[in-house]
């Protein structure tokens, strides 16, 4: 009798950890299914972008991992001197707003 008893449990327990792993892989197919269904929407990485997008490489995300040092330290490299230039110009703003001069230079001393 006992034993009926605990192969009727171990069977009642195998039962419901089978109904578990089978909810749990059927939570994880659904949101593996949201997720194909968001990136879907997506552009492929080798597809021509559309007439409003950006033309640049690293418009699209991981661009980075696939392109060469020498044109990543290139880009580094440029949008570092044109951060720089924003500064510049709009350091050149304020001081032309209130009415500094830029240079000993551009002073009147005469």
């Amino acid at each position: 009798m006992i034993w009926i008893a605990l192969v009727a449990v171990s069977l009642l327990f195998y039962v419901l950890l089978g109904i578990r792993l089978y909810r749990q892989a059927m939570a994880v197919l659904k949101d593996f299914g949201a997720a194909a269904t968001k990136l879907g929407h997506l552009a492929p990485a080798g597809a021509a972008p559309l007439a409003g997008e950006l033309q640049s490489p690293a418009a699209l995300p991981g661009a980075a991992v696939f392109a060469s040092p020498a044109q990543m330290r290139h880009d580094y490299d440029a949008s570092k001197s044109s951060r720089r230039e924003d500064r510049r110009q709009r350091r050149i703003q304020r001081k032309h707003d209130r009415g500094q001069p830029q240079s000993l230079r551009d002073l009147d001393l005469n």
